[in-house]
Protein backbone atom coordinates (compact mmCIF):
# COMPACT_ATOMS: atom_id res chain seq x y z
CA UNK A 1 0.00 0.00 0.00
CA UNK A 2 1.10 3.58 -0.63
CA UNK A 3 1.63 6.57 1.72
CA UNK A 4 -0.92 8.14 -0.34
CA UNK A 5 -3.51 5.20 -0.11
CA UNK A 6 -2.68 4.99 4.11
CA UNK A 7 -3.04 8.62 3.90
CA UNK A 8 -6.32 9.36 2.28
CA UNK A 9 -7.59 6.47 4.12
CA UNK A 10 -6.86 7.87 7.48
CA UNK A 11 -8.10 11.04 6.44
CA UNK A 12 -11.75 9.66 5.39
CA UNK A 13 -11.97 7.55 8.48
CA UNK A 14 -11.68 10.64 10.68
CA UNK A 15 -14.32 12.38 9.11
CA UNK A 16 -17.62 12.08 10.30
CA UNK A 17 -20.63 10.90 8.29
CA UNK A 18 -23.06 13.00 7.11
CA UNK A 19 -26.70 12.06 9.34
CA UNK A 20 -29.41 10.17 7.70
CA UNK A 21 -32.17 11.88 6.44
CA UNK A 22 -33.07 15.84 6.40
CA UNK A 23 -32.35 18.62 8.93
CA UNK A 24 -35.26 19.56 11.25
CA UNK A 25 -35.27 22.05 13.92
CA UNK A 26 -37.47 20.63 17.53
CA UNK A 27 -39.88 22.84 19.44
CA UNK A 28 -42.18 22.48 22.14
CA UNK A 29 -45.39 24.17 21.68
CA UNK A 30 -46.92 23.19 25.13
CA UNK A 31 -46.52 20.52 27.52
CA UNK A 32 -46.10 17.11 25.81
CA UNK A 33 -46.65 18.80 22.03
CA UNK A 34 -43.61 18.51 19.79
CA UNK A 35 -42.90 20.04 16.79
CA UNK A 36 -40.57 20.68 13.75
CA UNK A 37 -40.09 22.47 10.72
CA UNK A 38 -37.71 21.40 8.13
CA UNK A 39 -34.56 23.36 8.54
CA UNK A 40 -35.12 24.67 4.39
CA UNK A 41 -37.99 26.68 6.03
CA UNK A 42 -36.47 28.31 8.94
CA UNK A 43 -34.40 31.63 8.28
CA UNK A 44 -33.45 31.50 11.96
CA UNK A 45 -34.28 31.13 16.11
CA UNK A 46 -34.41 34.33 18.08
CA UNK A 47 -34.90 35.33 21.81
CA UNK A 48 -36.96 38.83 21.93
CA UNK A 49 -37.23 40.92 24.72
CA UNK A 50 -40.58 41.37 25.37
CA UNK A 51 -40.15 44.87 25.87
CA UNK A 52 -38.61 44.54 22.04
CA UNK A 53 -42.67 43.51 21.23
CA UNK A 54 -45.17 46.05 20.00
CA UNK A 55 -48.54 45.15 20.54
CA UNK A 56 -51.10 46.51 17.90
CA UNK A 57 -54.78 46.71 18.05
CA UNK A 58 -56.84 45.12 15.94
CA UNK A 59 -54.68 41.99 14.83
CA UNK A 60 -55.51 38.51 15.10
CA UNK A 61 -56.29 36.92 18.40
CA UNK A 62 -52.71 34.82 17.52
CA UNK A 63 -50.63 37.76 16.95
CA UNK A 64 -49.02 38.96 19.84
CA UNK A 65 -47.24 42.54 18.04
CA UNK A 66 -45.02 43.08 15.88
CA UNK A 67 -41.04 42.84 16.00
CA UNK A 68 -37.93 44.79 14.17
CA UNK A 69 -35.24 42.20 13.10
CA UNK A 70 -32.89 43.00 10.56
CA UNK A 71 -34.45 46.18 9.52
CA UNK A 72 -37.40 44.26 8.51
CA UNK A 73 -40.67 44.61 10.57
CA UNK A 74 -42.48 40.99 11.37
CA UNK A 75 -45.81 40.09 12.88
CA UNK A 76 -44.98 37.92 16.28
CA UNK A 77 -47.31 34.58 16.14
CA UNK A 78 -48.30 32.78 19.33
CA UNK A 79 -47.85 29.22 17.21
CA UNK A 80 -49.53 26.97 19.45
CA UNK A 81 -52.44 29.72 19.92
CA UNK A 82 -52.47 29.75 15.95
CA UNK A 83 -52.85 25.99 15.87
CA UNK A 84 -55.72 25.85 18.91
CA UNK A 85 -53.03 23.66 20.55
CA UNK A 86 -52.92 26.12 23.63
CA UNK A 87 -51.76 29.98 24.56
CA UNK A 88 -48.52 31.01 25.60
CA UNK A 89 -49.93 33.65 27.93
CA UNK A 90 -48.72 37.35 28.43
CA UNK A 91 -46.28 37.42 31.32
CA UNK A 92 -42.92 36.80 29.24
CA UNK A 93 -39.72 38.39 29.82
CA UNK A 94 -38.90 37.11 26.71
CA UNK A 95 -40.32 35.01 23.78
CA UNK A 96 -38.27 32.21 22.08
CA UNK A 97 -38.56 32.86 18.21
CA UNK A 98 -38.57 30.87 15.04
CA UNK A 99 -38.49 32.83 12.34
CA UNK A 100 -39.71 31.13 9.08
CA UNK A 101 -39.15 32.29 5.50
CA UNK A 102 -41.37 30.92 2.56
CA UNK A 103 -40.30 32.76 -0.57
CA UNK A 104 -40.73 36.82 0.33
CA UNK A 105 -43.06 36.28 2.89
CA UNK A 106 -41.38 35.67 6.79
CA UNK A 107 -43.18 35.44 9.95
CA UNK A 108 -41.85 35.48 13.52
CA UNK A 109 -43.11 32.56 15.35
CA UNK A 110 -43.37 32.44 19.09
CA UNK A 111 -42.98 28.93 20.93
CA UNK A 112 -42.43 28.07 24.53
CA UNK A 113 -38.70 26.34 23.82
CA UNK A 114 -36.20 25.40 21.05
CA UNK A 115 -34.41 22.40 20.86
CA UNK A 116 -32.10 22.39 18.31
CA UNK A 117 -31.63 20.20 15.29
CA UNK A 118 -31.47 16.74 14.27
CA UNK A 119 -31.69 14.86 11.21
CA UNK A 120 -34.76 12.74 10.15
CA UNK A 121 -35.59 10.61 7.08
CA UNK A 122 -38.21 12.17 5.32
CA UNK A 123 -39.92 8.40 4.66
CA UNK A 124 -40.85 8.55 8.89
CA UNK A 125 -43.10 11.56 8.14
CA UNK A 126 -46.73 10.27 8.11
CA UNK A 127 -49.83 11.98 6.86
CA UNK A 128 -51.42 13.89 9.94
CA UNK A 129 -53.61 11.79 12.36
CA UNK A 130 -57.39 11.77 11.95
CA UNK A 131 -57.50 12.54 15.74
CA UNK A 132 -55.45 16.05 15.32
CA UNK A 133 -58.48 18.91 14.93
CA UNK A 134 -59.12 20.38 11.10
CA UNK A 135 -57.21 23.15 11.87
CA UNK A 136 -54.02 21.75 13.14
CA UNK A 137 -54.42 19.61 10.10
CA UNK A 138 -54.49 22.04 7.79
CA UNK A 139 -51.09 23.48 9.39
CA UNK A 140 -49.51 19.85 8.87
CA UNK A 141 -46.85 18.46 6.27
CA UNK A 142 -47.98 15.30 8.71
CA UNK A 143 -46.33 13.73 11.86
CA UNK A 144 -43.34 11.56 12.65
CA UNK A 145 -42.40 9.66 15.44
CA UNK A 146 -38.82 10.20 16.82
CA UNK A 147 -37.28 9.08 19.90
CA UNK A 148 -40.83 7.95 21.39
CA UNK A 149 -42.26 11.42 20.61
CA UNK A 150 -44.95 12.32 18.31
CA UNK A 151 -43.60 15.28 16.28
CA UNK A 152 -45.71 17.32 14.66
CA UNK A 153 -44.36 18.45 11.02
CA UNK A 154 -45.08 21.69 10.39
CA UNK A 155 -45.61 23.74 7.07
CA UNK A 156 -44.17 26.72 7.02
CA UNK A 157 -46.13 27.87 4.02
CA UNK A 158 -49.42 26.72 5.27
CA UNK A 159 -49.02 28.85 8.74
CA UNK A 160 -47.77 32.22 6.53
CA UNK A 161 -50.70 31.50 4.35
CA UNK A 162 -53.39 30.93 7.59
CA UNK A 163 -56.70 32.25 7.05
CA UNK A 164 -56.47 33.19 10.67
CA UNK A 165 -53.92 35.63 10.03
CA UNK A 166 -56.12 37.74 7.79
CA UNK A 167 -59.04 38.05 9.95
CA UNK A 168 -59.84 40.75 12.55
CA UNK A 169 -59.91 39.92 16.06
Amino acid sequence: MSILTLATSAIASNRPERPVGDPFLRLQLAEGVNAVFAMQQVQEVHTLPADRLTPLPNLPACVLGLMNRRNCVLWVVDLAFLLGIANLGANHQQYNLVIVRVGELALALAVQHISGFFWMPAEVIQPPHSQFSPLLQTHLQGCAVHEQDILLVLSAEAILHSSLLHTSS
